[in-house]
């Protein structure tokens, strides 16, 4: 039986794609970026996806710092387009983690599963995003309250797919592992990941991906928690 259902956030509850393009597209206009040169928005956050997520990538893996990562990704991306402006990448990074925080979109059916399962079980959150922007976004999505430990990969002091952090979010969650479910939409680092420290996965794939992983549960859509939980 569980009693504990732990939740990333990025992608899984909280809408990252559709924020974080609403975001860009404001920033694009803000900054005047076609008059600098740059096509349109869509080339725009295309290149800065593809940097972005190698950054990614790399902080994960402790190669470069959180200073780093919010520096180079927009100084690369305008780079690109011939500006290398390192003033304006600056002010566009502030901007950014400052906007797209505040966005709210979440996924079909994310506030009436919360709703449905904070009835039955302690809610958690365990999330590789960075502490102050992960609760703002909590906030202004109003899903603050559904959660007693918010658990990021700041504070517990490893990253996801690292099973100190499954560890820690349990110990400071005061539970169990084989009482504990996982919901995230990363195949590798969430659901193998609490997988390893025995609790049970619930990939979130709501996009269909083929794979060959064995996981305790997969859903495509949230609503489906309200089923099998």
């Amino acid at each position: 039986m569980h009693k504990h259902i732990f939740f990333d956030l990025d992608r899984t509850l909280w809408d990252f794609a559709a924020n974080s393009q609403c975001t860009l597209e404001e920033l694009f206009s803000t900054f005047n970026l076609k008059v600098k040169g740059i096509q349109n928005a869509d080339v725009f956050i295309r290149i800065y996806k593809a940097h972005n997520e190698k950054l990614w990538e790399l902080y994960r893996v402790g190669k470069i710092s959180q200073i780093d990562l919010r520096r180079e990704r927009f100084q690369r991306t305008l780079a690109d387009f011939g500006l290398k402006d390192f003033t304006l990448a600056e002010a566009i990074g502030e901007q950014y983690v400052s906007i797209c925080p505040k966005k709210n979109k979440l996924f079909p059916s994310a506030i009436e599963a919360l709703d449905y399962l904070s009835q039955k079980y302690k809610l958690h959150i365990i999330t590789n995003g960075f502490h102050k922007v992960q609760h703002l976004k909590l906030k202004h999505a109003n899903l603050t309250k559904y959660f007693d430990a918010i658990i990021t990969s700041e504070k517990a002091g490893v990253m996801k797919p690292n099973p100190k952090i499954f560890e820690f979010a349990l110990e400071t969650a005061n539970a169990k592992s084989i009482e504990s479910g996982y919901v995230g939409d990363d195949l590798e680092v969430d659901i193998l990941g609490c997988q390893n420290c025995k609790m049970d996965g619930i990939y979130f794939n709501p996009d269909k991906r083929e794979h060959s992983k064995k996981v305790t549960f997969e859903i495509t859509c949230l609503s489906q928690l309200m089923e099998i939980l």
